[in-house]
């Protein structure tokens, strides 16, 4: 069996390089740009005034006199040029005309009719945001995630389009004779599929194209026929059948049809049946039934996958810091994610473990806002230490 870091590692080189696409910013929000964007213009593209005021010529000393000759707007520029004792009223973000050195605010003047006289102690600085300050025209925002500033920027350069990774298509399986789908009527030793209705939101979030397949039924036919509408998927996710019970056909059917298997188990607590591979055209990621074993593995290994799938550079999720709450015992030989709270700390937040961490206690889960990291062969530990923590 494989660490957890080790199967990670194995998971993430899988990844293809991103196939690309250019859309439009409106279309963009969250996606991993793969090419630079280069700006057009220069931003701003004139001299604007940072002020309401008076562009004038010269240092302005206090008492100095100027006659108003013109008015300039954001968007309406003044098209002539300010001389020795002239003053042009000017709003901010309108274009500097030329000659002009400084913008007076107009708290600093008196005016009456087409005369101003500047202030006994006026402002001195200029209030003129010059060319270019911002960015010049070929400049370039490197690839990244994009979040909502990004795409004001990239509007402000003058760009409509960008260019992209292409989202990865998930397609989810969920497998077993015992599942039935939610608002159906179960038989007595059935259960309802409720692992896809968390995998299908965060590999969304992550930015895939999610298709959750029909249930697939433990016999060789049916779950060739079910892994057989995965056609065009970029990423495969099985959920259940990666154990290696007799019922545990997924390993068998990809085989049958010609994928392979990268690995199989990981010292892992919970999630120690996982599977990761090819199938066809697309990978491969098989993850437990249970549901907090399956939920818990996608965060570790599914989104990073669908990140790296788009080109993210650090697709592994960011650990966090906090001290333990509660004593908390030895590991043993998994590396053990604990369902677990937190609760403000006077340096670090502070985490405490639910004392029921049995993989299939759903409810447990939903009440838990993070996963207590403790190390495989790790002692017991007292309140106060120090532990890293995944949050959900």
């Amino acid at each position: 069996m494989m660490t957890v870091d080790a199967a990670q590692a194995a998971v993430l080189a899988l990844a293809r390089p991103p196939l690309s696409e250019t859309v439009p910013l409106a279309q963009a929000a969250g996606r991993w740009m793969t090419e630079p964007a280069v700006a057009l213009r220069d931003q701003p593209p004139f001299d604007a005034s940072a002020m309401d005021g008076y562009a004038v010529a010269g240092d302005g000393l206090p008492g100095a006199q100027f006659t108003v000759v013109g008015e300039a707007a954001a968007g309406r520029a003044w098209r002539g040029c300010v001389a020795h004792g002239q003053a042009v009223r000017i709003f901010t973000g309108a274009p500097v005309p030329p000659g002009a050195t400084r913008v007076v605010i107009q708290e600093d003047v008196t005016r009456v009719g087409d005369a101003i006289t500047l202030k006994q102690r006026p402002d001195t600085a200029t209030h003129i945001r010059p060319r270019g300050q911002d960015f010049a025209a070929g400049s370039a925002l490197s690839p990244r995630r994009l979040r909502p500033v990004d795409l004001a920027l990239l509007a402000s350069m003058n760009l409509a389009f960008v260019t992209v990774a292409r989202r990865p298509v998930v397609a989810i399986v969920a497998t077993g004779d015992e599942l039935v789908m939610p608002g159906e009527n179960p038989r007595d030793d059935q259960i309802i599929a409720s692992n896809a209705q968390a995998l299908a939101p965060l590999a969304l979030g992550a930015g895939a194209i999610v298709r959750v397949l029909p249930l697939a039924r433990d016999t060789p036919e049916d779950l060739a026929a079910v892994l057989a509408m995965t056609a065009g998927a970029d990423l495969v996710i099985t959920i259940g059948g990666a154990s290696v019970g007799d019922h545990d056909l997924v390993a068998r059917a990809v085989a049958a049809a010609g994928g392979d298997l990268a690995f199989h188990k990981v010292l892992l607590r919970p999630g120690k049946p996982l599977m990761a591979g090819h199938f066809r055209d697309a990978l491969l990621l098989g993850l437990p039934g249970n549901p907090v074993s399956s939920v818990v593995c996608a965060h570790l290994f599914m989104l990073p996958l669908i990140r790296a799938m788009q080109g993210d550079a650090n697709p592994l999720p960011l650990l966090h810091r906090a001290r333990l709450a509660t004593p908390v015992d030895p590991t043993g030989p998994r590396t053990h994610y604990m369902r677990a709270r937190l609760s403000p700390g006077p340096d670090l937040p502070l985490i405490e473990a639910f004392a029921r961490q049995d993989s299939a206690l759903l409810g447990v889960l939903a009440e838990a806002d993070a996963l207590l990291i403790r190390p495989l062969g790790d002692v017991a530990q007292p309140a106060g230490t120090v532990a890293e923590f995944l949050p959900l």
